[in-house]
């Protein structure tokens, strides 16, 4: 199994580091509810809803680039973030191991 690690900061500033593997075709939404995180998804990732909003603290740079759909769901939102995505649009790849994300929810 290839496998990345992402480290999810807390409300707490404490990190949660989990393994995960690239060889599936796994988005980071998907590795954050198996995880238990409290990510709704209620659209099952297509970009439409914002509830899987995060903030990439560390290792943005690393990411593909943003697509149109992903900019104007996140445009909608009062608490974007220069780092701000949608964990739905993140296909975990190995050139993302080592990030650092904080969830953010939809911001109500």
């Amino acid at each position: 199994m290839n496998g990345i690690h992402t480290n999810i900061l807390k409300p707490d500033n404490s990190l949660i580091r989990l393994e995960a593997p690239t060889d599936m075709g796994l988005s980071l939404m998907e590795l954050l509810k198996a995880n238990d995180f409290d990510i709704l998804a209620t659209c099952g990732g297509m970009a439409l809803c914002a509830t899987c909003h995060i903030e990439v603290v560390s290792g943005f740079e690393k990411l593909p680039a943003i697509s149109d759909a992903e900019y104007a769901m996140l445009d909608t939102l009062p608490n974007i973030k220069d780092g701000s995505r949608l964990a739905c649009q993140l296909r975990l790849s190995d050139a993302m191991d080592n990030i650092t994300i904080k969830i953010l929810g939809d911001g109500n």
